[in-house]
This record gives C-alpha cells, structure tokens and sequence, in this order.
C-alpha cells in the first residue's frame, strides 16, 4: 500500500491518477499517526519551499517523516518533494528543509528562462531501481525554477543552464525532480518501479 502525503499542496490527483492507472494500492493520509504506519511514502511536490515546510510543522509530522525515513521505509519525493529533502532552499532561505541530505536548493541563474518547464532529457550516472529499463535516452517532464545540487545521492542528472540532481536515491530514500506522473509511458515505470522495489 503507497501512502500519499497530503501537506495541503503538492500534484496528489496526478499522482493518485498514476498509481491507479498501474494497478497499485494507495491511500490519502495526512497525520503523523498514519504516517508512522505507513510501509511506502510519496511525498509529492509543487508549490513553494518555505510554505511546504511551514506546513509540515504546523501538521506535526516534520519529525514521523523523519523518523521513517530513518527506518528506512521507502518514500519517494517528487519535485519540491525533492527538494525539502535539503537542508535550505533561495526560494526561502529563513526556512530549514528537512535536512536529509546537506547543501541548498538554488534558483536557476539569472537570465535563464523560468520556469524549466517542458520534456528535457536525464543522464544516469549511476544504477538505481528507480530508472531501470527506461531505455537509452530517456526524457522527462520538468516544470520548476529551483534545483537541487549534483551530490554522492545523484542518480541521474539534467542540464538547464547548470547541472543538477535529477534523480536522488540513498538506500529507501528516493527522489525526481521531473514529473513522473506527467510524463507519459516512462513516467508510469518509474513509478511502477517504486511500487514493485
């Protein structure tokens, strides 16, 4: 069973339209109580940094989202799910992320057209689950202004402007910057490869 974590934003109709679209079980849940329980996190992303975090605090459940991450249950962070993964963000550098991988979340630079929106290609640079078989030039769809840094987590990368983290995985902890549930056959593997890891 995938639990959706609804923070009060984030893309969850696509998501939950993605996972239905595979056959694979999932819930809405959006306390700490639930998410202490849940076995399969997707944290799913859009909007801003500083009100998504505001948000797990004021909900209580920063430290349960902690806690099972530390567990090692399996979640993945989509987009600005990503992104609260890092200690700071530009978009509100007052707000601390969660913290789970060090260094800040940056504004693409200036002069660059944002947002990066629309189907860009990702290179892997290491093997992870999460884009096995996704053939040798895989595109997906992007649509953010920020982006988080190349680090030892960097599964594949995505080139606007900058090189950055496109795809994130240490040990259960996953991470897309892109849209997997807006970006076709090869969104619904991913996803599907979340489901069956």
């Amino acid at each position: 069973m995938i639990s959706i974590f609804d923070y009060g934003a984030g893309n969850l109709r696509s998501v939950q339209n993605t996972l239905a679209e595979i056959g694979a079980p999932y819930k809405v849940i959006d306390d700490a109580a639930e998410l202490r329980h849940a076995t399969k996190i997707v944290l799913p992303g859009v909007g801003h940094f500083g009100q998504m975090l505001r948000s797990l605090e004021a909900m209580r459940v920063k430290a349960a989202l902690l806690e099972r991450i530390e567990a090692g249950v399996p979640l993945l962070g989509i987009c600005l799910g990503l992104q609260a993964m890092f200690s700071s963000s530009e978009e509100e550098p007052a707000v601390p992320g969660l913290g789970v991988f060090e260094g800040a979340v940056r504004r693409f630079p200036l002069g660059a057209r944002v947002p990066h929106m629309g189907w860009n290609e990702i290179v892997p640079v290491k093997q992870s689950p999460l884009i096995e078989d996704l053939g040798p030039r895989p595109y997906l769809y992007f649509a953010h202004s920020y982006y988080a840094p190349v680090n030892e987590a960097t599964a594949a990368t995505c080139e606007y402007e900058v090189p950055y983290t496109a795809v994130l995985q240490r040990g259960n902890l996953f991470g897309v910057q892109f849209h997997p549930e807006k970006s076709g056959a090869l969104g619904l593997r991913i996803v599907r490869n979340f489901v069956d890891y």
